[in-house]
């Protein structure tokens, strides 16, 4: 008998071991061959960590399977973890909730086209209270806006007892999401927003098991996931980038794609949606034609009103000499006031070497050093 005829579980290593180590020692038979191809094109195991494929079958697959829907338009698709980050009071929870009321009833909002069917949407929400929330979704004059059947809030349980009998917080957190995902049958979730989920926005180690765990349950049940971030405090005068997510450098590199709102500082209550990241769609809404809304309560509904693309460059703080002198007395009047080099940065959205160098020209003795 050949000794590859022999079943696998005659040999103390496994038969894949045995085959590499014979690689080593020179070319493969015929038949070690051919017992190789058929390991690399048999299903992966459970415990395996990797799956082995010719490239042409990930083609196959792919051809046989329906191009992804549109969710948001081009902002976000089917099964896509999707970010959506902006300054804090700018409108992310409101557009978000407008998004899941919509996915729910199957209705596309107006300008951006989604899919027709009525989904279940599970809506984490870890930002407004019971009252607050209510009070966006009534009038005294239309009473309740009436969400569609499929439209589930999801909030924290304050008499919650089972956090005990996992290892972390974070664990008890991510089983909780799951059990909602299994009970509900739901496969669309927005999450606002992610710093509730996480311990630190900054944490690398953090953001990557957060990312990582979410990345799984998507694949795990067929999810399509949006989730909402925040923005530190940024300079006006500068085009919305990946670089203004807290923790982006790992955030957007788990996201499959994400999009920002910016503020308008031309035109008042103006705000502006921005591609940031996309591969499921195209690039359409970049910085030369960011698409133009703003915030509006018909009857008893607040939502965005969509008014057309426009650039951002013309909605950005244009940088001139007056506007450089009532910066820089802003950060000597902070400074007067006993405000740290770090503390004026955090306030003002400037960064910390332009503080520095002001106060150090302008202020007398800088209080730090530029580290």
């Amino acid at each position: 008998m050949d000794n590859y005829s022999k079943p696998a579980h005659y040999y103390e290593r496994p038969i894949e071991i045995e085959l590499i180590r014979s690689m080593a020692k020179g070319p493969l038979t015929a038949k070690q061959n051919q017992t190789l191809n058929n390991l690399l094109q048999s299903p992966a195991d459970s415990k395996d960590a990797f799956i082995i494929k010719p490239a042409a079958d990930f083609l196959q697959v792919t051809n046989n399977q329906p191009d992804a829907g549109m969710l948001f338009g081009d902002f976000w698709y089917e099964g896509e973890l999707c970010i959506l980050f902006a300054d804090t009071n700018v409108g992310k929870s409101i557009l978000a909730v407008q998004i899941g009321d919509a996915l729910s009833r199957g209705t596309p909002i107006p300008r951006f086209a989604m899919k027709q069917q009525p989904s279940t949407v599970l809506y984490f929400d870890f930002e407004l209270n019971d009252q607050q929330f209510a009070k966006r979704y009534t009038s005294e004059l239309h009473g309740r806006h009436q969400f569609g059947a499929g439209f589930y809030r999801v909030v924290f349980n304050p008499n919650a007892n089972g956090a005990h009998k996992f290892n972390s917080y974070h664990d008890y957190i991510n089983n909780a999401l799951e059990n909602a995902l299994i009970t509900s049958q739901a496969r669309i979730i927005i999450i606002d927003n992610i710093t509730c989920l996480r311990s630190g926005t900054q944490d690398a180690a953090s953001a990557i098991s957060l990312m990582h765990k979410l990345q799984t349950l998507k694949n795990k049940y067929g999810l399509s996931i949006l989730v909402l971030a925040h923005t530190p405090k940024r300079n006006p005068t500068k085009p919305v980038t990946r670089n203004d997510l807290q923790g982006s450098k790992m955030l957007i590199n788990f996201a499959d794609s994400a999009f920002a709102i910016g503020e308008s500082q031309a035109k008042t209550g103006v705000r502006y949606l921005k591609q940031i990241k996309q591969r499921s769609g195209s690039q359409v809404y970049d910085a030369a034609n960011v698409y133009l809304c703003e915030i509006i309560k018909p009857y008893n509904f607040l939502q965005f009103e969509f008014i057309g693309p426009g650039n951002e460059a013309d909605h950005l703080v244009h940088y001139t000499e007056q506007h450089r002198q009532n910066t820089e007395a802003r950060i000597i009047r902070l400074h007067q006031q006993g405000r740290s080099l770090r503390q004026i940065a955090g306030d003002t959205g400037i960064s910390f070497t332009t503080v520095f160098r002001v106060v150090k020209r302008l202020g007398g003795e800088e209080e730090e050093e530029i580290v």
